[in-house]
């Protein structure tokens, strides 16, 4: 008899209604060509909510997704990706939440490969899932509450043994940027908080007490160990110490690779954990090569350190668990734990605009304040930061004076504004500003519909033609790794998308510390030549090798989506082997797929499959997006969607792009470096949109046919 057991998958997809109440599942293996995660999750939301749908109607669906290695003892295997409407952004496209934590396994372990959340409720609920029972439940007790609150009495209810996804205030106001939050401060952003909030669902709270399959165990294991003992770097990959350290040949300042002796979890609990120097090969010290508090938040950060932490199955652990006292009068809580852009936001992205001084020496405990009393204000009700988007805005719109003109008078005096003056430095300022963004009811709460909607408001178009936003397109997202990694890579994979990238294929490259030399030899094996990169601010103009590596760092990155893999560590192009010449494994996610699913896979055939699935997502948004006449439909993508905002081309005044010590681009040559990665997907050239012949050759008949029909295909 034939094997009938699933391998990877669970093998179901769970869908509950809310407007109805209906609880079903359907099988995965229709989806299966789709991986899981990101492609699963975008072929339901392209098969079942029709172009021009209101993201905040009953009509749109919000899915969660997993892939086939989570939950299957495959390392760093724990992502989740949200998939629904945009909220805040031009046209409502297509977007992709992804988030850490624990939600992903959980899902997984109850027995399910994705959780579709149709309809809407006339009350507030929750959804329970305990494995194969499920139920609608009642969230009046709890609606109001923030995300921290809302956990720990959902946790009470159900089990704590579960994980709570939660919005907050933020997401039943129907702020735009309101996320979803689960396992403390693990977020799902992109607005898809005020998707569930529209739905009057609270939370889904999830108890998987169930296994995965796989089809080789062994393998699995034998795996994971070589790449904890060979492979695998720190956060972003990073394969270098950032001090030099006897064992090292090499050493990189910017290494996130932070640990070495003399530095501590000061404030972990019993005594202080030195980080010490963990070495290439050592499985069991791998946890500690991250010392993220102290990368994030300076070196003040050292006292406050109770562990670095991490998502389901990750070795990494590149989130700060803290513990500031001075963060419970302000904030309320006086634990936090995030990880990059929501560890630093006034000191990094605030900061600049301000000049309050948190950067001098001396002021390192203030700006911890600072930073722990906003991320702990921001997560507990429930906000995104748009990758700092938000705190650029409220800097901006402060010191330029913005809100003392578009604010009314009442609202504008309801804010004691002279908190930012640097004799008074009171980080409560910032609860003031985030709470009344989340009520969703005054003017100043526009800044939470994003900037595509607050600057038309205001008058204040120019801010997105000034360097300082980093918003990199006009449809309202910010940079993520940018025209600053590698020029054109960066500046045509933050196009493609509707949001902000989150791609760091490219980036983890570029930081990794390895030296530059080094790294072209890599590229060449990569990308097929060394100038398919070049050195930072140095750069030249765009060639077919670039154009391969800007397709490839898409690619892996959807891909990762799909397994779900973390991007922010994987694909491992270099390892910090010297033995192996630094060389990674480029073979990694496929060997780990055939030794979970059993299927017989190449690293071509998930990179077409990785292709394939953001062919998919540009067909749905040609399908969505509008023209200037404000009709549904439009496959010119190169001049309505992938347009970089001006500051690209018009920062450093006083240089040319292609010189040494900018980053600034050429117009023509980005569009030229548009239309070679349009060829490498197989999209039209000129229009940057799906073809017919790259529709087949993906083996995507339906989706041929439906825009056929629609007459978006070239």
């Amino acid at each position: 008899m034939a094997d009938e057991t699933s391998y990877g998958w669970a093998g179901k997809i769970l869908r509950v209604n809310l407007s109805t109440g209906s609880i079903t599942t359907q099988p995965t293996d229709p989806y299966k060509e789709y991986i899981g995660g990101m492609g699963l999750a975008n072929k339901i939301m392209f098969d079942e909510v029709p172009a021009g749908t209101d993201p905040l109607s009953p009509e749109n669906k919000i899915v969660f997704a997993v892939g086939p290695l989570t939950a299957s003892g495959v390392p760093l295997a724990g992502r989740t990706t949200i998939c629904s409407l945009s909220t805040f952004s031009k046209d409502h496209l297509i977007i992709d939440a992804h988030c850490g934590g624990m939600l992903g396994a959980k899902l997984k372990l109850s027995g399910h490969d994705a959780l579709v959340v149709e309809g809407t409720s006339d009350h507030p609920v929750y959804i329970n899932i305990k494995d194969d029972e499920v139920e609608i439940k009642d969230a009046s007790p709890i609606w109001g509450l923030g995300t921290r609150p809302a956990t720990e009495a959902l946790s009470r209810m159900e089990s704590t043994n579960a994980c709570v996804a939660t919005i907050g205030p933020a997401g039943e106001n129907l702020v735009p940027y309101a996320v979803i939050m689960n396992s403390r401060n693990h977020s799902a952003g992109a607005g898809v908080g005020a998707v569930m909030g529209s739905k009057m669902c609270k939370a889904v709270v999830v108890e998987g007490n169930g296994s995965v399959n796989v089809k080789d165990p062994q393998a699995v294991a034998d795996l994971s160990d070589y790449m904890l003992r060979e492979i695998i770097g720190s956060n972003n990959n990073h394969v270098v110490p950032s001090t030099q350290q006897e064992w090292a040949e090499y050493y990189d300042k910017g290494s996130r690779w932070t640990a070495r002796k003399g530095l501590y979890w000061a404030d972990a609990e019993g005594e202080p954990i030195e980080t010490g120097e963990p070495k290439p090969g050592e499985i069991n010290t791998v946890g500690y090569r991250c010392m993220k508090a102290t990368k994030d938040l300076g070196p003040a950060a050292e006292k406050y350190t109770i562990k670095m932490n991490g998502c389901h199955s990750c070795p990494i652990h590149c989130y700060s668990d803290l513990r500031v006292e001075g963060a419970k009068a302000t904030s309320g809580y006086e634990t936090s734990g995030s990880t990059c852009a929501a560890n630093f936001p006034v000191s990094a992205y605030m900061e600049g605009f301000l000049k309050m001084g948190l950067k001098e020496e001396g002021n390192g405990d203030l700006s911890v304040l600072w930073d722990t009393t906003t991320s702990n204000t921001m997560d507990n009700m429930g906000l995104w930061c748009n990758y700092a988007q938000i705190y650029r805005d409220i800097a901006y719109c402060h010191t330029a004076g913005v809100f003392k003109r578009v604010l009314p008078e009442a609202e504008y005096a309801s804010i004691d504004w002279g908190k930012f003056d640097a004799d008074r430095r009171d980080p409560s300022i910032m609860v003031d500003i985030i709470t009344k963004i989340s009520q969703n009811n005054s003017e100043i709460s526009y800044l939470g519909h994003g900037p595509y909607v607050w600057c038309e408001r205001w008058g204040e178009q120019k801010w997105f033609d000034n360097a300082k936003s980093t918003l990199v397109n006009y449809r309202g997202w910010p940079v993520h790794h940018s025209i600053e990694c590698f020029g054109q890579v960066g500046a045509v994979y933050n196009m493609l998308f509707n949001r902000d990238d989150m791609i760091h294929s490219a980036v983890n490259f570029q930081g990794c510390g390895l030296p530059f030399e080094l790294k072209q030899q890599i590229a060449e094996e990569v990308w097929g030549g060394a100038d398919a990169i070049d050195k930072d601010k140095n750069y030249t103009p765009m060639n077919d090798h670039k154009a391969n590596f800007a397709w490839w760092s898409v690619v892996t990155d959807v891909l990762h989506d799909s397994l779900t893999l973390c991007n922010w560590v994987w694909p491992m192009t270099m390892s910090p082997t010297k033995a192996r010449d630094y060389r990674g494994d480029l073979d990694l996610e496929a060997k780990f797929f055939e030794a979970v699913t059993g299927e017989d896979v190449t690293t071509d055939d998930l990179y077409k499959a990785g292709a394939k699935i953001m062919t998919l997502q540009r067909a749905n948004t040609v399908r969505g997006m509008t023209k200037a006449d404000g009709s549904m439909g439009n496959n010119n993508l190169r001049e309505d969607h992938d347009v970089i905002t001006t500051w690209a081309f018009d920062k450093d005044p006083d240089k040319q792009a292609f010189s040494e010590g900018t980053d600034k681009m050429d117009r023509d040559d980005f569009q030229t470096a548009l239309g070679m990665v349009y060829a490498k997907f197989g999209w039209d050239e000129k229009l940057g949109c799906p073809t017919a012949a790259c529709l087949d050759e993906y083996g995507m008949a339906d989706v041929k046919e439906e825009l056929q029909s629609l007459n978006l295909l070239p």
